[in-house]
């Protein structure tokens, strides 16, 4: 039998452990989370059809040809992006947004792009967080989303002189700029030129490109993010190391060496604020309404559900961020990259105590490695993520929580009304 005094000890230890779960339990249910709306970029894939022709012409050189079609989806793709929606689904029912069991129509509602890549990853991501429910993947009818595509549309299409302007000004000195980058040029040369090629495209000076379109690109930088892109799909795919630029790349150190070709031009693409105010807006005033719907402004079209996915491209994510002037450098990465199957979520909360509600707006996608790995998202092994904040956002046990009602005014500031136009959601 144990001593009275080990008793007493015991029954401390005990009423010191109930307390710090009370404690704990009375701290998490201090907020509440209401709702989330969440832009997700597609999964792993090989090279556009596009970007493979325009990468080979520079290199002189055939790339290597995936198992699954140019510009899809890849089943690696697909079981990484179906880990990151299983600790989607879990994570949420945690916190008592999402039931046990498969969801009802009010939980989740899913509108995907229209191209193979995006719908397969939205159907991954709702396989994993609802498994065996058959949850409908929402499309439009043909090939231009005008939430996703919003170039095929007058009213979200840029101004070719305006945009060609806003390239330039954003740009600078593009020489200053491509002599800024050469650490990363030449590792990038090293990594995909043949010795015997000719490989002077990668000397060639940058100069601003328009298109018959209008739209306004870097020649000579493009093509150079395009190949770091398809070698960092590849790494992420698990290429063996030899069909991965010829074998001369086996760390994603080098990965994250050329990276910074994708940032310079991703700033003078999709960041540049008209750009942005063109053709983010109508996707940025979506979200906004979503995770505002039943307490601010909204509108009867979206559908009014606990979590608002969508999923989209890397375009798409890079002109919503800019419109709310945020950026983030997740560890392994450079500023403001985008990886494959990584997301930006606005959540809800609400203050059971006060009745304040709040946001909580972050970015979040898996590294290099685990990506390339299928590293099971847990709490081990967390999902890399960034927050947004302004100066009036506490610091609390469930992130960073901005008051709602200045939040959204900041969110909503470099919004164009005239390109926010209707979006059926039958």
């Amino acid at each position: 039998m144990m001593p009275r005094r080990h008793q007493a000890a015991a029954r401390l230890f005990i009423a010191g452990a109930l307390w710090l779960c009370a404690s704990q339990a009375q701290a998490e249910a201090q907020y509440q989370l209401e709702k989330v709306v969440e832009l997700n970029r597609h999964g792993i894939r090989p090279p556009t059809p596009g970007n493979r022709k325009d990468i080979e012409a520079a290199t002189h050189r055939a790339w290597t040809t995936w198992t699954t079609r140019d510009g899809e989806l890849t089943g690696h793709g697909y079981a990484a992006v179906e880990n990151k929606g299983r600790w989607e689904g879990e994570h949420y029912r945690r916190l008592g947004l999402l039931t046990a069991g498969c969801p009802q129509p009010q939980d989740v509602y899913v509108r995907a792009s229209p191209l193979q890549r995006t719908r397969a990853t939205a159907q991954a991501l709702v396989d994993g967080a609802f498994p065996g429910c058959g949850v409908e993947v929402h499309r439009v009818e043909g090939e231009d989303d005008p939430l996703f595509q919003t170039e095929a549309f007058p009213a979200t299409n840029t101004d070719p002189a305006k945009q060609l302007a806003a390239v330039r000004a954003k740009a600078g000195d593009l020489a200053a700029r491509q002599q800024a980058l050469q650490p990363a040029v030449q590792a990038l040369k090293h990594a995909v030129c043949s010795p015997d090629a000719d490989c002077s495209y990668f000397d060639k000076p940058w100069q601003i490109k328009q298109g018959k379109s209008g739209k306004a690109s870097i020649d000579g930088l493009s093509v150079l993010a395009n190949m770091v892109e398809t070698l960092r799909l590849g790494w992420n795919e698990n290429l063996p190391l030899s069909q991965l630029a010829w074998g001369n790349i086996t760390s994603s150190v080098q990965i994250t060496a050329v990276l910074p070709l994708l940032t310079a031009n991703y700033d003078l693409g999709n960041d540049v604020m008209y750009t942005a105010q063109k053709r983010g807006s109508i996707l940025l005033n979506t979200m906004l309404q979503g995770v505002g719907q039943g307490v601010s402004g909204t509108t009867d079209r979206l559908p009014d559900t606990r979590w608002l996915l969508l999923v989209a491209h890397d375009t798409n994510i890079a002109m919503v961020r800019t419109l709310m002037n945020f950026t983030w450098t997740l560890p392994g990465y450079t500023r403001g990259n985008i990886p494959p199957g990584s997301s930006l979520v606005f959540e809800r909360w609400r203050d059971t105590k006060s009745g304040e509600r709040f946001l909580h707006v972050y970015f979040q996608g898996q590294s290099l490695d685990d990506l390339r790995r299928l590293q099971t998202v847990d709490d081990q092994h967390p999902l890399l993520r960034e927050e947004w904040r302004q100066s009036d956002c506490r610091i609390t046990e469930v992130g960073t929580l901005c008051p709602m009602k200045t939040a959204l005014k900041a969110l909503n500031r470099n919004l164009d009304s005239a390109s926010i136009t209707p979006v059926s959601y039958q």
